[in-house]
């Protein structure tokens, strides 16, 4: 059995999806330790998301191994999931449902019962900023509002890792802030790794950026390297992406 004290707390180690003769990624691989917040980039139909699934359980890889805390997603299924929390970009939500009622039944799921569920429930309806909204049809809320519940979902169980797709998709400039803020303090002690096209969050929350293009990784270094002396991250990223295109 592996020991999720010891190495990486996320590992992917020559990851490869395809369908048919196309390659969703190639041979992706790299390790995050405990505490470290991570910037996973790319333009759209890069790999992210896949990735992320594979990470996560959702979707198998073709090749390849994913781990989590040392347990491999797929032979320690169990183990891996306790240790996650996952934001999926436009993650589905039971919309007949409240925002406290979906989440009691998320934190029943999970194990959680009695004084430890009501306890993370506080959390999550405070550190998500939900309680406007607590007893609301989620059919009846705003975007925003479903992404801050599947964050909330995403933190219940008090996860090690936590794997965020856009997590700010569809947030106001507001609501933006405070989910930073969030992911910086949950930085001190979890690892997270967050997909974003936002390349102004990333100076904010991370301290490594991932770049990957056409389904492989092109860089990853810290997020001062990416942006180089230039101090231009936009410029970085058109540099190592239109490279990356080149050279596939």
């Amino acid at each position: 059995m592996s020991n999720p004290d010891n190495g990486p707390m996320i590992e992917a180690k020559g990851l490869c999806k395809y369908y048919g003769p196309f390659a969703a990624i190639d041979r992706v691989s790299f390790k995050i330790p405990r505490g470290q917040v991570v910037a996973f980039l790319g333009p759209n139909g890069a790999g992210k998301s896949t990735t992320m699934k594979i990470l996560t359980g959702f979707m198998a890889a073709t090749s390849g191994t994913a781990t989590i805390g040392g347990y491999d997603v797929y032979e320690q299924r169990i183990e891996a999931a306790q240790l996650i929390g996952y934001l999926p970009e436009n993650g589905p939500l039971y919309v007949e449902m409240t925002p406290g009622s979906l989440l009691r039944y998320m934190g029943a799921a999970r194990g959680l019962s009695g004084g430890d569920l009501s306890a993370r429930l506080d959390f999550v309806a405070e550190k998500c900023s939900l309680k406007s909204v607590w007893g609301k049809a989620i059919s009846k809320l705003s975007r925003g509002f479903r992404q801050r519940v599947g964050m909330a979902q995403a933190l219940l169980h008090d996860p090690e890792v936590l794997i965020l797709d856009e997590p700010t998709s569809g947030l106001d400039p507001n609501q933006v802030h405070e989910v930073r803020e969030l992911i910086r303090s949950l930085g001190q002690k979890k690892t997270i790794m967050l997909s974003t096209h936002i390349l102004q969050e990333v100076r904010a929350v991370a301290s490594r950026a991932i770049l990957v293009n056409n389904g492989k990784v092109v860089f990853d270094d810290s997020v001062e390297k990416m942006e180089g002396q230039e101090h231009d991250m936009d410029a970085a990223f058109r540099k190592l992406t239109r490279h990356a295109k080149v050279a596939g």
